[in-house]
């Protein structure tokens, strides 16, 4: 199979994963940590629901990879998230040494990656992500905006 039917494929599973996150009222951002073609964790936002800031759907994935390898390094992985990370995230994805990272939306205000920020070239840090940005963007751009505005709605109703 391809790189890009693969890094489909496999954003499918974290668009999925997003849906969840709405599911408990949560931004819906999904997250699948893959090595060797196969799931190591997922996650989905969670910060509502734990009472946790940093329960972003990358650092749900991290911490869950982490607990099931037995090791804080996550050698030769790849990150499928459906929103480009924010600073927390990208600076969790760099001290876990992921391999990876493969993102739907781009984030133009908070985005660490390639817009606010691009931590991925970041001298002061010393591992280096390789990355993919814009796969399946439209339908993951179209989740958060379609939640934005039935959240702004509601709002405006009360």
């Amino acid at each position: 199979m391809s790189d890009i039917l693969t890094d489909e494929s496999w954003m499918r599973y974290a668009i999925r994963l997003a849906q969840r996150a709405e599911e408990f009222g949560e931004v819906p951002v999904g997250a699948v940590l893959v090595k060797n073609e196969q799931v190591i964790a997922e996650g989905w936002n969670a910060v509502i629901e734990t009472h946790d800031s940093s329960a972003h759907a990358e650092i749900v994935a991290i911490r869950r990879a982490g607990n099931v390898i037995e090791n804080y390094r996550l050698i030769d992985t790849t990150l499928y998230v459906t929103l480009e990370p924010c600073v927390m995230c990208m600076g969790a994805i760099s001290h876990a040494r992921v391999k990876r990272l493969v993102f739907g939306a781009f984030d133009e205000k908070r985005g660490a990656v390639c817009n606010a920020l691009n931590l991925t070239d970041a001298p002061f840090l010393n591992h280096r992500v390789e990355w993919q940005g814009g796969i399946l963007e439209e339908t993951c751009s179209q989740l958060l905006k379609d939640f934005f505005a039935t959240r702004r709605k509601s709002q405006r109703q009360n």
